[in-house]
This record gives C-alpha cells, sequence and structure tokens, in this order.
C-alpha cells in the first residue's frame, strides 16, 4: 500500500531497469528470412518490403556470413524458381533454387543453421500449396496427393543440407507425411519445425511480391486457419506434437499473441513467432514517413513476441535489430 510500495524506486535509472527487465531479447532469438533466385550478382529489393531482396546464391551466401558474424544462428529459405509446373518440381529437384543455396550456405557457414521453408505455392502456376481439381477456381487443395510431393520436398531439402524442415502448406497430417519420408531417407534427426498454427491472413501481401507466391485465383482459406479462431490453433497445434513435430510455429505474430501465450501454455516444445512481411514493411513505411522510431518501435515489437511466450522470432528485421540491441534501453 502507498507509500510503503513505490514501483518507481526500481525505474530510476537504465542500469536499474535493465537489472529488472524481465524479458530480454538477444540475438538468439532472431532467424532471419532469405530469399533465392537463379543467377548470379542479383539482389533485386523487394518494392514492398524495404531492405529486403531476392537474392542469387552467390548473394545468398554472403548474407549468410555477414548473418552468422551478427550472432543471428540461423537463416530460413523460400526460393523463387526459373520455371513452375502442377507438381511443383522446383521445390523437389535436387536443383531446385533451395536445394542450390541451402548446399551454398552449409559449405561457406557450415555453423549457421539453414531452415528449409516447405511449401509449395512458390513453384505452382496457379500459386496454391498443392494439388488442385482440373479446373478449381477456389483454390481447394487436394490435400492427401499434396502430402507426397511435399514429402519428396522434405527429403531433398534435407540431402540438400538443410538443418530444420519447416512445412508451411496448412496440409492436414503434413508433419506425420514429412517425419515418416525423413526417417526412411535416413534423416531421423532432421528436425520439423511446424508452421502449426498458419492463419489466412491479410499480413502476407508483401511476402508474396517477394516470393511471387500470389494466387492467381481464389485464396488459402480452404487451408490455412479463420483469423477469429483460436481453440482451432490449439487443436492444430496438439495435431502437430503427436504427429511427431518438433517446435511450433505461429504465424503472424503482432495480431496473434494471444495464440502464441496459448500455445506455450500446453507444450514444452519451442515454440516461434513469424513476424511477417506485412508487420515489417508497416514499420518501415511510417519509419520512412518519420512518423515512428524505427529502431525504438522495432525493439520493442520484437520483445513483446518474446513476452508472449515466443521462443524463436522469424523477422526480416533480424539484422537491423541485433544492431539495435546494444543501443536502445526501455
Amino acid at each position: 500500500m502507498f507509500p510503503i510500495n513505490r514501483p518507481r524506486r526500481l525505474r530510476q535509472n537504465p542500469q536499474l531497469r535493465r537489472m529488472v527487465q524481465e524479458t530480454v531479447l538477444t540475438a538468439n532469438d532472431l532467424i532471419y528470412p532469405l530469399f533465392a533466385v537463379p543467377g548470379s550478382s542479383i539482389a533485386k529489393e523487394v518494392v514492398s518490403m524495404p531492405g529486403v531482396y531476392q537474392l542469387s546464391v552467390d548473394k545468398i551466401v554472403e548474407e549468410a556470413k555477414e548473418v552468422y558474424d551478427l550472432g543471428i544462428p540461423a537463416i530460413i529459405l523460400f526460393g523463387i524458381p526459373t520455371d513452375k509446373d502442377n507438381d511443383a518440381t522446383g521445390a523437389w529437384h535436387d536443383c531446385g533454387i533451395v536445394q542450390k543455396a541451402a548446399t551454398a550456405v552449409k559449405e561457406a557457414v557450415p555453423d549457421l543453421v539453414v531452415i528449409a521453408d516447405t511449401c509449395l505455392c512458390e513453384y505452382t502456376p496457379h500459386g496454391h500449396c498443392g494439388y488442385l481439381e482440373v479446373g478449381d477456381l477456389a483454390g481447394r487443395v487436394l490435400n492427401d496427393p499434396t502430402l507426397e510431393l511435399l514429402k519428396k520436398t522434405a527429403v531433398s531439402q534435407a540431402k540438400a543440407g538443410a538443418d530444420i524442415i519447416a512445412p508451411s502448406g496448412m496440409m492436414d497430417g503434413f508433419v506425420t507425411s514429412i517425419r515418416q519420408a525423413l526417417d526412411e531417407a535416413g534423416f531421423e534427426n532432421t528436425p520439423i519445425l511446424s508452421y502449426a498454427a498458419k492463419y489466412a491472413s491479410a499480413y502476407y501481401g508483401p511476402f508474396r511480391d517477394a516470393a511471387e507466391s500470389a494466387p492467381s485465383h481464389g485464396d488459402r482459406r480452404t487451408y490455412q486457419m479463420n483469423p477469429g479462431n483460436a481453440l482451432e490453433a490449439l487443436k492444430e497445434v496438439e495435431l502437430d506434437i503427436a504427429e511427431g513435430a518438433d517446435m511450433l510455429m505461429v504465424k503472424p505474430a503482432l495480431s496473434y499473441m494471444d495464440i502464441i501465450w496459448r500455445v506455450k501454455e500446453i507444450t514444452n516444445l519451442p515454440v516461434a513467432a513469424y513476424n511477417v512481411s506485412g508487420e515489417y514493411s508497416m514499420i518501415k513505411a511510417a519509419a520512412l514517413n518519420g512518423w515512428i522510431d524505427e529502431k525504438k518501435v522495432t525493439l520493442e515489437t520484437l520483445t513483446s513476441f518474446k513476452r508472449a511466450g515466443a521462443d524463436l522470432i522469424l523477422t526480416y528485421h533480424a539484422k537491423d535489430a541485433v544492431r539495435w540491441l546494444n543501443e536502445v534501453t526501455f
């Protein structure tokens, strides 16, 4: 009771505030996404994501070295192929762009953890995450046939050097199918980071520019989750745990911190949050207009994800955030 209890006593100066800070963001919490494209010496900025580039494999290696030198432990690779087809061949071919990038990074920076996004939308002409019925105009992906493509993709990525497989298509049974395929191929020690609760979100817009993966028709609401549902997310998480997931992801992060919290409450598995493209671009746009302090808002946002329960944060801010950690105090 006042005046005995004065919480402000512990807020008097930066040193004291730092000593009692409950949630601390570090480089070890961060994963940096990269977009690989065919060719060489290519660094094409994504118009809707300032500071984010489509990179050829040689440039991916340069980025990987910088990421590692900054102390960030992992990257996640997305690929934009030269050609697209209904079998998503570029996703699972041994010479696919993600496979080439993974091999090159592991050869150049062997201690950097390489995560492969295991999905098909970048590799199909219709932009959906698997097989569609002939003439389909709604984007209702055929679940079980698509699992066969995901199995081939996961194994090819592991063969190429990917340390972690991250299936993101929200197909029913994708974790158990991929686990079985990896085990049968001799990759029983390769972990699966499942996009366990991935919502059909409007925050993905800029990513679709970066990955060139916007659906040509329909949408992804028949396989990604309704933003109004929370209990369904817990069901998805429990199923993925039962199927053998080693880590779990909630995507997006900013509008779904309640989901991050709920997921962390029901499992001891590591929980990742994806600070998605729209969240990144909002901060960038506001900062470029001088409306916010980019450093402080970025670090506050990332810290809030960790406070909500995220053990890992996938973010396009990762490199800048690490540089700013010693500059900004709360």
